[in-house]
């Protein structure tokens, strides 16, 4: 994400040490979705001083793409519930992410992939302070297009393995 910047704003919450990492070891959806509601609260409370946004991974529940898609309207459901629409969002990753109307391996999914299945919790405030700050955020989406077209499925897997390689061999 950082390295091949396909989001313009992460690098600098990364630097800044302000991102929140979860590794939730929930087996099924109802756990998840209590810790979800745990981080969202706790990441609605924090100052964004100390927190900016928090990445939930979850690999051992919602492994099918599909279940994970069913999955976000429960999360996105959760968001009403604890009245934080427009205060916090949701953006989802998955190893098998697939955009619709796209085939499975087309390389333009790679840049919603990951590793595991992760829940970004972002806040609305950041979001729109980032795209005051970078005034054509619309063409990120594009212009991450042709960075993973230019990397190629190949390309794409060799960088997951180095990744995966990298992060076991700390």
């Amino acid at each position: 994400m950082i390295g091949l910047n396909l989001c313009p704003f992460a690098k600098a919450v990364q630097v800044k040490n302000l991102i929140r990492h979860v590794c939730c070891e929930a087996r099924d959806t109802a756990a998840l979705r209590e810790t979800l509601r745990a981080e969202l609260q706790r990441l609605d409370a924090a100052p964004i001083e100390q927190v900016e946004t928090t990445l939930l991974v979850h690999p051992r529940v919602l492994g099918d793409f599909l279940d994970y898609n069913d999955f976000l309207d429960q999360a996105d459901a959760l968001l009403r519930e604890l009245d934080l629409e427009g205060t916090l969002q949701l953006a989802s990753f998955h190893p098998q992410y697939q955009f619709a109307g796209s085939e499975a391996d087309d390389i333009d999914n790679a840049t919603n992939q990951s590793p595991y299945p992760t829940l970004h919790l972002l806040r609305e405030a950041s979001i729109e302070r980032a795209v005051a700050a970078f005034p054509e955020a619309e063409s990120i989406y594009e212009s991450n297009l042709r960075t993973m077209r230019r990397l190629g499925r190949d390309g794409w897997r060799d960088l997951q393995a180095r990744c995966l390689r990298d992060a076991f061999s700390r």
